[in-house]
């Protein structure tokens, strides 16, 4: 059957928690990468690239956003990855917070959805893109910050960050 399934379709990959999860463990001859794609667009998932140009991001912290999209990355011509700070516009804010909706914003990304090597060669990657609002001097705007927060801030010089995370990953 396995066979058969591979014929008619070109591709198929798993990601994550996707509903092809099952089906890569009947098909584990298949390639695998971090794009899904079979038969008449049953399921298509796009591929986890950098943080780029108006992506919208999750905010994870208490300054009053829920989501900002990405104006401009500040190092890199690619994009952000984990622990860089970006130049974002706030979508969606709490009607009593800090932050209001259109102002302009900085952020630290602290999950991301690419994945990342590290030293031990071991790779961390998140389900979704999440970002910490700081200030110009690099201080977060909110005093909690929700979610595993990745070790690799550390290196980034964002320690404040990490200090305020219920859970480092």
């Amino acid at each position: 059957m396995a066979a058969s399934f591979a014929s008619r379709c070109s591709r198929v990959y798993a990601v994550g928690r996707s509903l092809m999860d099952g089906l890569r463990n009947n098909f584990s001859n298949l390639p695998s990468s971090s794009r899904e794609t079979t038969c008449g667009s049953f399921l298509y998932q796009q591929q986890r690239t950098f943080i780029q140009m108006r992506t919208v991001l999750k905010v994870v912290d208490n300054s009053g956003a829920k989501k900002v999209m990405c104006i401009q990355p500040l190092k890199g011509k690619k994009g952000a990855r984990l622990g860089d700070t970006i130049i974002a516009s706030v979508k969606e804010a709490m009607p009593n917070g800090k932050v209001k909706k259109g102002k302009v914003v900085y952020g630290v990304v602290v999950r991301a959805a690419m994945q990342r090597g590290r030293c031990d060669g071991s790779e961390v990657k998140f389900d979704d893109n999440a970002v910490v609002l700081v200030d110009k001097q690099g201080q977060p705007i909110g005093t909690r910050v929700f979610g595993p927060v990745p070790h690799e801030l550390r290196q980034k010089k964002h320690v404040k960050i990490l200090t305020l995370a219920e859970h480092i990953a």
